[in-house]
């Protein structure tokens, strides 16, 4: 690959790294010139990002069978208890302790796309076997709580399989997409999610509620849809474009390398100890060194992210037993508002996509972690009459569909552009792993305290979980993301006088499209 030198102050040195067949160009070092890829590398990428799209389309039917309001519906119809419900959400955090596990073994492999596979493979059969246990339920040879510990079954065992391989895909995907586009790419890949959801959802509540065979035989049959959909998503992945991970970590070490040495005769010798005042920040050389113990910034992102994790689930899966099961309505209802979230979040990814590439991702999170904060509180206001159920239950899930598009987006692409790329996978999977640990320990707090009529029941737990939301944010504050305050403001105010209007339209306006894209480099 040529490199060719540009007038351009985000412009850097590249390295080659091979991935597949092709190469990607990765950033190393500040230097005035940009790499132009060959137009085969841009098809392969391209190919790769549409590939994953269709990927996270038939992942999220999968998803929304074998978990989510459908899942939770089927354990309220056999009468299983709030504790047994808070440990189905717990089991797929408590999973993620796996994901180191699961980084050491990926970057061990030489090849991202089979490890995935097999992994994802394996962790997507086993779902069989509770379309037997319903099809054995429904012939009246299997109890109403031997179904509910078969699904807690398989969903401990599907979980700690996937665990494995979530580390490996964060990684694949964020050697495949260019740093500078992955606010647009992913949020369009997100509201793609977001549109299947919308009409995933009430589509399988309505054939549950309305199967003539009852609503287990009717989420039987939807389970079978959404694993065979799983498989096709999994055909998808297939085609993505390939990454060696043991040459990825090589050519990132010779680049380091080179690097180094480029800077130190810019600087007259001088360039280590511009790296160590870069030291904490998204690519610098000292935290890309350093353990992820003895990396600062990436630790006081993680003291965010865990205790948002137990602040959020401490409340987040009993929203819907609680509209199920203390309001009485109907699961067909329930899907109907989960849409109506699916819906907001879809149309305000993209504009949070374009938001979070021009503000930053922290200064974003800490805007709209704000509002995500507060909304449990507003759920004290409902209760089962026509004005909660018409007007003020829709208008809560909007909302929080609507901001929890933002918060799911930055906290993903925040992760990313602060871990060193060469420990991609071994941060990601620590990460994970302390976030799943808080979020288990939310999830089996929250239920025993909704099982406490003393604590204020659901409604206390929703109270309770606004106010440790709102404590969480307070060490994001002091997380760095790679640009101050007075940076953020200048790309809110692009004008002279100030005026917003015209960033406003640029971020509803008309999406740049993934293959007018790609010829931007990656930037790490």
């Amino acid at each position: 690959m040529d490199l060719i030198p540009a007038e351009t102050p985000l412009a850097e040195e590249l390295l080659q790294i091979k991935v597949g067949r092709v190469a990607l160009p990765l950033v190393l070092d500040t230097e005035p010139k940009v790499a132009v890829p060959p137009q085969e590398d841009k098809d392969s990428i391209r190919d790769s990002l549409q590939a994953s799209t269709l990927d996270g389309l038939f992942a999220t039917i999968f998803t929304t069978t074998t978990g989510g309001v459908l899942l939770s519906n089927l354990l309220v119809e056999l009468q299983a208890s709030p504790t047994q419900i808070g440990l189905l959400a717990s089991i797929p955090m408590l999973a993620n302790l796996l994901q180191p596990l699961g980084a050491y073994l990926s970057n061990r492999s030489r090849s991202r796309r089979w490890y995935n596979l097999v992994v994802y493979t394996l962790a997507r059969l086993p779902w069989f076997g509770l379309v037997g246990g319903i099809a054995i339920a429904a012939l009246g040879h299997l109890s109403s709580d031997q179904l509910v510990m078969l699904t807690l079954s398989m969903v401990f065992f599907t979980s700690f399989i996937g665990a494995l391989g979530s580390a490996s895909w964060l990684s694949w995907l964020a050697a495949l997409v260019p740093h500078r586009l992955r606010g647009r790419y992913f949020g369009f890949r997100n509201s793609v999610a977001s549109l299947t959801s919308l009409i995933a959802i009430p589509i399988g509540g309505l054939i549950v509620s309305r199967w003539p065979g009852g609503t287990l035989q009717g989420y039987g049959l939807v389970l079978m849809l959404g694993i065979a959909a799983g498989f096709v998503s999994l055909a998808f992945q297939a085609l993505m474009m390939d990454v060696d991970p043991q040459e990825q970590i090589h050519l990132i070490e010779v680049g380091k390398r080179r690097g180094k040495g480029a800077e130190a005769q810019r600087s007259g010798g001088n360039g280590e100890q511009r790296s160590k005042g870069e030291a904490g920040t998204r690519g610098s050389t000292g935290a890309e060194e350093a353990s992820i113990w003895q990396n600062g910034n990436f630790l006081r992102f993680l003291v965010y992210f865990a205790v948002w994790m137990f602040a959020v689930n401490l409340s987040a899966p009993f929203f819907n037993l609680y509209l199920l099961d203390n309001l009485g309505l109907d699961v067909s209802l329930v899907t109907l508002y989960n849409s109506l979230s699916a819906g907001a979040n879809l149309l305000l990814l993209l504009v949070w996509g374009r938001i979070a590439d021009r503000m930053g991702n922290r200064f974003l999170l800490l805007l709209v972690g704000i509002i995500v904060a507060v909304t449990p509180i507003l759920w004290l206001a409902t209760g089962p009459n026509t004005l909660s159920l018409v007007l003020w239950l829709p208008l809560l899930h909007m909302l929080g569909g609507g901001t929890w598009a933002a918060i799911d987006l930055c906290n993903n692409n925040l992760q990313m552009g602060i871990a060193p790329m060469r420990h991609h996978a071994s941060y990601f999977a620590i990460a994970a792993a302390i976030a799943g640990v808080s979020g288990a320990l939310g999830t089996t707090a929250g239920g025993f305290l909704a099982e406490t009529p003393r604590y204020g029941g659901i409604l206390g737990v929703f109270a309770l979980s606004s106010v440790l939301r709102l404590i969480a944010l307070l060490p994001l504050v002091f997380v760095r993301e790679g640009r101050s305050i007075r940076q953020v403001f200048k790309t809110w105010l692009p004008l002279p006088g100030g005026r917003l209007i015209p960033f406003a339209y640029r971020a509803v306006g008309p999406q740049l499209p993934v293959e007018q894209s790609l010829p931007d480099p990656p930037d790490e």
